[in-house]
């Protein structure tokens, strides 16, 4: 948000737990993503707690949605939309070239 900012470029704001991207949202983002799409979900704790396997998301978008609108902890963050383009915010400095792009 802050490199948006500064950037001057019209952003919104998804608060993800309160308003969680769903399944059509999802698969958009998907469709547009530049980042391997098993990027998009978090391995972390939850993700371990539910004894998931990174394997089983590995080129496979269908899974990636499938698990991110049953758990929309899993979701990394944050994920930059502009036009029909997606990519996860991570690190940062990939953000400035994402939002420079005409």
């Amino acid at each position: 948000m802050a490199v948006a900012e500064e950037l001057e470029v019209d952003h919104e704001v998804i608060l993800y737990i309160k308003e969680p991207p769903g399944k059509e949202d999802l698969e958009k983002i998907v469709a547009g993503l530049e980042d391997p799409v098993e990027d998009l979900v978090r391995k972390d704790s939850k993700f371990k707690k539910l004894e998931l396997n990174p394997d089983d998301f590995v080129d496979n978008p269908e899974a990636v949605v499938e698990i991110l609108v049953k758990h929309k902890q899993l979701l990394q963050r944050p994920v930059l939309v502009r036009g029909k383009k997606a990519m996860i915010g991570r690190p940062k400095a990939r953000i400035y070239e994402f939002l420079s792009k005409d």
